[in-house]
């Protein structure tokens, strides 16, 4: 982000300190986007691209940096963006944990394909950084070696037309997932992601954990082990029944896997285990959770709420719904860089249930002294 006095001006692959021509592309009132033409002072931390695609290919944005430079700037991000959007306190936000291995780690990409008229063949590859149009490419830095055979095994069997996805996975070890269900894309950092989420939820010491968003039962099954007992809530049925055979093969069998919403199914879980010596986990899609979940969850008020994402901005949004008057509280945000090379990182935040003992809750104009916050009405006013 550069500035002409008040005008702002954003220029990709840029580093901060730098001085660099740039073409304007689009002009706003407030604002304008540039292109990149030439450095004519580079930073210290600018370092030449790995890949010959970057710049071009959308996949990337932060390959022109090295990686201490990127850790920094991506914890100024989620710092920024939950303090901006959450209102959250950015002391919170725990150092960014890297990744062992910045390049070579996606187990998992989507490639497409686009009739190119000018040179009348196939592009195969990913979406262009500055428009919808597909880039083609050879190979990719960050995937791991055996997608870059996958990746030429389709070229040399190209799709029989443009238009057309083409995932390429590597499955993980020791689990069932079926072709369209979830799994971690970095095997590299999964372990330290499991190790942060497992280390939060001991600290809470509840005894059962209900796992939403499970997918073929990653979480429950690596976390089983510290509770009670779990459950895992999965719309997807695949995965449901790929979960309850992955659970098999591992003996883990103090749980149960669910077919079914968080709204359904959450409600008469939570009776059973008791909300108080519940931890709730989520993992949901880069969208969020569904603001009827949230809601669900600020009613149901349980001990701990322990919530994965890679996308920080609408997880900023769901902590401010559930934080709102006071019915939980963020206990900490550790960021880990599961996407080195890319603007992406992922976050696991704590939050617990707000202390009652105490608290005046105003209802419609009456009070009542320690009123539990799961059994008051969302409009209630905790003092």
């Amino acid at each position: 982000m550069a500035r002409l006095d008040d005008f702002v001006v954003f220029v990709p692959f840029v580093a901060v300190g730098e001085v660099v021509e740039a073409e304007l592309t689009e002009v706003k009132k407030r604002f304008a986007r540039g292109r990149l033409l030439q450095v004519l002072q580079a930073s210290a931390e600018r370092v030449a691209p790995r890949c010959r695609y970057f710049g071009q290919c959308g996949g990337c944005q932060y390959q022109h940096l090295d990686y201490p430079a990127q850790l920094r700037l991506k914890h100024k991000q989620v710092c920024d963006l939950f303090q901006r959007l959450g209102g959250l306190d950015p002391k919170r936000v725990a150092p960014l944990i890297p990744c062992p291995q910045p390049y070579g780690y996606r187990n998992r990409i989507m490639i497409r394909s686009q009739w190119d008229k000018f040179k009348q063949g196939l592009n195969i590859g990913y979406i262009r950084a500055d428009s919808r149009l597909v880039v083609d490419i050879e190979e990719c830095s960050i995937a791991e070696p055996a997608l870059n055979q996958q990746i030429r095994q389709v070229r040399a069997h190209p799709p029989p037309k443009g238009g057309l996805k083409v995932v390429l996975r590597i499955k993980p070890e020791g689990w069932e997932v079926p072709p369209d269900s979830f799994f971690q894309n970095n095997f590299f950092l999964l372990p330290k992601l499991v190790e942060v989420v497992r280390g939060r939820l001991q600290e809470a010491g509840t005894r059962h954990l209900a796992d939403v968003y499970c997918g073929v039962g990653f979480f429950s099954l690596e976390l089983g082990g510290v509770v009670e007992s779990y459950a895992g809530v999965e719309l997807d049925r695949l995965a449901i029944q790929a979960a309850r055979r992955n659970a098999q093969a591992r003996g883990r069998a103090n749980g149960q896997f669910i077919a079914g919403t968080a709204e359904e199914v959450l409600p008469d879980l939570l009776a059973r285990f008791t909300a108080q010596s519940t931890t709730v986990l989520l993992d949901p899609p880069r969208k969020g959770c569904r603001r009827e979940t949230v809601e669900l969850l600020r009613r149901a008020h349980p001990a701990q709420i322990i919530y994965i994402s890679c996308n920080p901005a609408t997880m900023a949004r769901d902590l401010k719904l559930l934080c709102a008057e006071n019915a939980f509280g963020v206990e900490q945000i550790v960021p880990l860089d599961m996407f080195p090379q890319t603007a992406h990182v992922e976050c696991v935040a704590d939050v617990r249930r707000a202390r009652v003992e105490g608290r005046v809750c105003t209802l419609h104009g009456s009070s009542r002294a320690r009123e539990p916050l799961g059994q008051a009405p969302l409009g209630a006013t905790c003092l």
